[in-house]
């Protein structure tokens, strides 16, 4: 039997990080480590895994082919949802949750509860419930579970059941839930959860949600026009969020509101946006942020009565960036949190800073009493990731290559380190003890089929991070190849790093006879606050780095570069910058492959979109000006659109207005309508022929077939 294409493989193995072992929790002991991984590189369906330290032996914990037992998942439309704001691709156990020592974790599985000893051998152990199971969560002694049903929020006790103990009053519409995240929270501020257990575990504090006044839209099959549309609440620019509150609730179904809530204003403001819970003390604390987001709260809030006291406050003139994994209350009492200075990302005690210049942080792992563990970005080299510990005396010890891009996790100063290079495609996961002991975590991912050599370099007036990719065996000077720019262009996103596999995709393309070329242009994150805020109410000047850095290639690049025939292709903010590529800069671009483009950003939400370009009834101009439609008069060059039809996120909307003012002006073009694909496309015939299609349409349209 031949082997499968790249193509076809990169899709049965989603990208190749089918079998890697991923989503690590370290016990504060140091001792386990648990995990998830499926048991192939073309499995979708993960198990969960402990990796014990001592011993160096791992022990598969919950299969969900035997727990299944065969049959097929059964997921409720919410719990697709929320893996849909997530970005989650897999199957089987896609999350897990431990108590506080981990000795314990508790998953679901096809709406179902498990849970599982991580001590002894004994196999998981299914919990009788009453409602389909989202996003189940043991309380810190490892004796409850709660979790977010489809009336409200469940609390199971192996003893007394499953009991329900919050949820809408008889009246209320299905738009009115409790304990779970709104779509502002889980799709833009990175907050999946809903509902957070109080240290002690005799409590919970558990948001509300009504959706009432948000807009009501309806995304329907068109293959199956017998089929209901979809109703979706989805915030537009502009328009309603949902009204979020708060309560404190006991195992009893004793209630106290928080008195806050995002439509009523706390000392004469009013924060619309819960960004994160912290509850580790006898008060949770909260991070609030004005519908604006230039001002953030960090407040805390008394149980027995709700009120909230402000600790600190944030503002900045532009936006105030949130950063993972904070803030955190150490138990000195100080509070850890991000804080914006000048170029650098730092953390902060109390609002002093303490990490150095230069070293931007990412993101919090852990934090003991002496410092940190981190992920940071230093500024040289360009495009390093790294976890790093992060001492409060202000020195910083690398855990991680300082040439590479990292992820992990840490306990009991046990460090788990996901590793990636630029010298090979391949991720090896170590695990490290302060007693010497440990070892390396399996990885069954399959082997990647390509040669990489990524070239990682500065361009352009701004020194924009930017990647090369030439075919495999290219002599340099031999030939003059066509180029294919590949952004993605984006605030919050980072492409250029030190990670051969962050680029297989392009590399493939690069073998089909490119140059490819991604770049990171102003706005896109890694590189400070200060180089983040060159977003603000300028998207469309994105497009113009892009061009800034190929005619630097060009003179880098002259014996290699052909500027006569040069494709742009992206994917959501990356297909807006592909289109607009062809419609600003024709002089430049000879063709354009926009998948999911945001083609008027006064169909996107809320929360993204007014954090960049403010909001629209106060600047209509601004987003006037970073529409795609009013050029579609101008297009002249060949244009691909792809969209899903059941998109909820960047939805269809957006491709068919661009389509239509493009008929309008009597300028031709192509689409790919994506039946029953969302804003990920998911499938793996949909995707292997979807690149197959992309590298046909780019030798078409730069006439790159004889």
């Amino acid at each position: 039997m031949a082997p499968d294409s790249y193509p076809r493989l990169a899709a049965r193995t989603n990208n190749f990080n089918a079998g890697l072992p991923r989503g690590f929790e370290v016990s504060p002991d140091g001792r386990r480590v648990v995990f998830l991984r499926s048991a192939s590189g073309t499995s979708m369906a993960q198990s969960l895994w402990l990796y014990d330290v001592g011993t160096g032996r791992e022990r598969e914990l919950a299969d969900p082919l035997s727990l299944l037992d065969d049959s097929q998942e059964r997921l409720t439309p919410e719990e697709r949802a929320r893996r849909e704001r997530m970005r989650v691709r897999g199957s089987g156990v896609v999350a897990f949750s431990t108590d506080a020592d981990v000795t314990r974790a508790a998953f679901a599985l096809s709406s179902r509860l498990f849970v599982v000893d991580l001590v002894d051998q004994a196999p998981p152990r299914e919990l009788p419930v009453t409602s389909s199971v989202i996003d189940p969560c043991l309380d810190p002694t490892g004796l409850r579970v709660a979790y977010a049903g489809e009336d409200g929020l469940h609390v199971v006790d192996e003893s007394s059941g499953d009991r329900l103990i919050v949820g809408p009053e008889p009246d209320e519409p299905a738009e009115v839930r409790w304990g779970l995240a709104e779509f502002a929270a889980a799709e833009e501020l990175a907050r999946a959860r809903g509902f957070w257990w109080s240290p002690d575990g005799q409590s919970l504090l558990v948001e509300r949600y009504d959706e009432r006044a948000v807009m009501l839209w309806h995304i329907a099959d068109p293959v199956r026009p017998d089929a209901e549309p979809a109703r979706l609440r989805y915030p537009q620019a502009g328009t309603a969020n949902a009204l979020v509150s708060l309560a404190f609730v006991t195992l009893d179904g004793a209630r106290v509101d928080v008195e806050w809530r995002s439509d009523t204003p706390v000392e004469g403001r009013v924060l619309e946006y819960l960004a994160h819970v912290e509850w580790s003390g006898a008060r949770p604390l909260l991070t609030l942020l004005t519908r604006d987001q230039t001002r953030l709260e960090f407040r805390d809030v008394d149980p027995a009565t709700g009120k909230s006291t402000l600790v600190r406050s944030l503002s900045d003139d532009a936006w105030v960036e949130l950063l993972a994994g904070t803030p955190r209350r150490l138990e000195s009492g100080q509070l850890l949190h991000g804080l914006d200075r000048d170029e650098t990302r730092h953390l902060a005690l109390d609002g002093t800073p303490f990490t150095p210049a230069g070293v931007q942080v990412r993101r919090v792992v852990s934090a003991g009493e002496d410092g940190v563990v981190a992920l940071v970005s230093p500024t040289e080299p360009v495009g390093v990731i790294a976890l790093a510990r992060l001492s409060f005396d202000g020195s910083v010890g690398y855990l991680s290559d300082e040439d590479g891009v990292a992820i992990g996790a840490e306990g009991g100063g046990t460090v788990v380190v996901a590793q990636q290079s630029l010298r090979d495609p391949f991720v090896v996961t170590t695990v490290s003890a302060v007693d010497g002991s440990g070892g390396t975590l399996a990885s069954v991912a399959e082997s990647v089929p390509l040669t990489l050599e990524p070239e990682i370099l500065t361009t352009g007036s701004r020194s924009y991070p930017t990647a090369v990719l030439f075919p495999a065996g290219h002599v340099k000077g031999s030939q003059r190849l066509p180029v294919l720019m590949d952004p993605y262009g984006g605030p919050q996103v980072q492409t250029v790093v030190r990670s051969a596999r962050s680029c297989l995709e392009q590399q493939w393309f690069a073998d089909q006879g490119f140059v490819v070329v991604v770049a990171d242009g102003r706005g896109m994150a890694g590189r400070g606050p200060a180089w983040d805020k060159l977003a603000q109410h300028d998207f469309v000047g994105t497009i113009d780095d892009q061009v800034e850095v190929l005619a630097d290639l060009a003179e880098r690049y002259p014996d290699d570069i052909d500027t006569d025939r040069v494709g742009i292709r992206g994917w959501s903010f990356g297909g807006y910058l592909s289109a607009l590529g062809v419609l600003r800069h024709p002089e430049v671009f000879g063709a354009a492959i926009a998948g999911a483009p945001t083609t008027d950003l006064r169909l996107y939400d809320t929360c993204y979109t007014e954090r960049y370009l403010g909001h629209p009834d106060a600047n209509p101009q601004v987003y006037d000006a970073n529409s795609l439609i009013p050029l579609a008069g101008e297009l002249s060059r060949p244009l691909l659109l792809v969209h899903g039809l059941a998109d909820d996120n960047v939805v269809v909307a957006h491709t068919l207005l661009l389509s239509s003012a493009l008929l309008a002006a009597g300028r031709p073009h192509q689409m790919i309508p994506l039946s029953g694909m969302t804003h990920m496309a998911n499938d793996e015939v949909v995707a292997e022929n979807l690149l197959l299609l992309q590298l046909e349409f780019l030798r078409r349209s730069l006439d790159l077939t004889s």
